[in-house]
Order: C-alpha cells, then sequence, then structure tokens
C-alpha cells in the first residue's frame, strides 16, 4: 500500500498517486453516483468540486462531464455526504441516480486519472502563460487609462489563480487547500471591485483610454490564449480536465475579442464608453468566479 508523502506532492507525483490508489483492490469504491450540476461548465467549478470533496474517505475517483454539466462518483457508503458538500457549493447539484461499480466503469475511470500525469506539466504552462499576461495587461491598463484591459488583467488572473490552486493543493490537508482556494477568491475578489469601482469613477469624472495600445495588447493576450488552445488541443479529448481548461481559455478569446472591438470603437467614435462596458462585464464575470471560490467549505 502508498504510503501517504511526508513532503507536498507535485501534480505529477499526485496524479501517479491516484492511478496507483484506484488500481488497489482494496478500494475498488462500491457505488457510482451520477450529479447533474447546472453551473458547471469550467475548470475554476470543477477545482471547487474536487476540493470540496477532498476530505471525504469514501470517494475514490470523480469523472466530469462539463459539457454534459455531470459528474460520476465513485465512492464506498452513503452518497448523503457527497451531496451535502455539492449542494454546498451552490452549483444546482442534485443527486440523479446511484447504481452499483461495475469492474468495466471502474478501470475506465482509472485509466482517466493516470493520464492526469502527463497533462501535469501542460498545467505548469498555462499557470505560466495567464500569470504573465495578467502583469503585462494589468500594466499596459493603467498606463493606457483602460479598465477593459485592467478587466481582462484579472480574467488572466483568474484562470492561472485556477491552474496554481490544483497544482499547489495536491497533497496537502483539506484545511489548507481551502485556505488557499479562499486567498485567492478573496485577492480576486478585492481587484474585481476595484475594477467596477474604477469604471463608476471613469464614467462620472470622465477618461481618455488608448485605443491602439488597447487593441496592440489585446491582441497578445489573445495570441496568448490562442496559444493556450494549441497547448491544450492535444489533450482535449482526454481527461475532464483538459476538456474544461479548453472550454475557459475559449471563453478568454471571446473575451479578448470583445476588448480588441471595443478599442475599435474608442479610436472610430472617440467615446470612452464602450472601454467602460467591456470592463463592466468583465469586471462582474471575475466578481461572480471569486463568489463562487469563497463558497468553498472544508
Amino acid at each position: 500500500m502508498r504510503q501517504p508523502c511526508d513532503e507536498p506532492c507535485n501534480g505529477t507525483e499526485k496524479a501517479r498517486a491516484d492511478a496507483e490508489r484506484l488500481s488497489s483492490a482494496d478500494l475498488p469504491g462500491e457505488w457510482i453516483s451520477r450529479y447533474v450540476i447546472p453551473k458547471m461548465d469550467c475548470a475554476s467549478e470543477e477545482q471547487m468540486i474536487r476540493l470540496a470533496l477532498a476530505d471525504l474517505d469514501d470517494v475514490r475517483v470523480l469523472s466530469f462531464d462539463l459539457p454534459g454539466r455531470q459528474l460520476e462518483v465513485v465512492h464506498d457508503g452513503d452518497a448523503g455526504p457527497i451531496t451535502t458538500k455539492l449542494q454546498n457549493l451552490g452549483l444546482g447539484a442534485s443527486l440523479q441516480a446511484t447504481r452499483p461499480a461495475d469492474s468495466e466503469t471502474i478501470q475506465s475511470l482509472h485509466a482517466s486519472a493516470a493520464s492526469v500525469a502527463q497533462e501535469a506539466g501542460t498545467l505548469w504552462l498555462l499557470l505560466g502563460i495567464n500569470g504573465f499576461m495578467f502583469v503585462v495587461e494589468m500594466i499596459a491598463g493603467l498606463i493606457a487609462q483602460s479598465t477593459g484591459l485592467i478587466a481582462d488583467s484579472l480574467d488572466m488572473f483568474a484562470d492561472a489563480a485556477v491552474y496554481g490552486l490544483a497544482l499547489y493543493a495536491v497533497g496537502r490537508s483539506i484545511n489548507m487547500q481551502v485556505r488557499a482556494a479562499h486567498v485567492a477568491g478573496i485577492l480576486q475578489l478585492i481587484l474585481a471591485i476595484g475594477v467596477l469601482a474604477e469604471v463608476a469613477r471613469r464614467f462620472l469624472l470622465g477618461s481618455e483610454p488608448e485605443s491602439l495600445m488597447m487593441m496592440a495588447v489585446a491582441s497578445a493576450a489573445l495570441i496568448a490564449n490562442v496559444a493556450c488552445l494549441v497547448l491544450i488541443s492535444k489533450h482535449r479529448e482526454g481527461g475532464a480536465h483538459m476538456k474544461a481548461s479548453w472550454i475557459f481559455s475559449a471563453n478568454d478569446v471571446v473575451i479578448n475579442l470583445g476588448v480588441i472591438v471595443a478599442g475599435a470603437l474608442v479610436y472610430w467614435t472617440g467615446s470612452h464608453y464602450p472601454d467602460l462596458v467591456i470592463g463592466t462585464v468583465v469586471g462582474l464575470i471575475v466578481l461572480n468566479g471569486a463568489r463562487r471560490i469563497l463558497a468553498l467549505r472544508g
């Protein structure tokens, strides 16, 4: 039997440990419970669920279907504690069915867990790209007086926080995991409120966003997110987490295009309102993400 790590495991080691744990005859899992989770559609919700269920000893493996907004949980014992944890997240989770676990399903989920080890390196690259672009867009947004760029940088920060939290929390206690999530959520909340306050200030006092810088930096962010899509594409049909990452980056591309369009409208009309509108929209998206992270409980 594999012993727990004395030191924090990295993402690859944890994935291998999970694969070994799932392959153990002592921990087959007696039941498979299927949940419908209407508000689960990206990597942030997946990580919230993983953190919420991490301290339940009866949970053996999680299988996510983000496009279908469904989750299958292989577990021992009653599904009640799992259902309670999921419902407390506020994502609309409901238990659809519980059936006896069969060996074929267990083997399939085991193979999915083992593939995470190959995907950990890609997650580190995603973290690096999003973290770097957060800094670049934040600085450029302040210089260009663009709430759109500042808000887009926070979306990059939200992505980096999701990937960083996933890689940091493995091998740690549930309290440490939730604490790390709350720190990221609080920082994200403060930044989002700051952006929305800045939008309100510039709406009342006026601003002169630099449209050309807006379009140039947002285009760089677009290239970065397209690069993320390319990195993820070979894993897109693999693990659910990589499918989630692909969806997350695809959504970011749409936001980048929104900032570019706003910059073009600022240039064309000479008005600062397009910048304020996109800044408000992205700020609210990030604010909602922070709310969901802070809803996590141990």
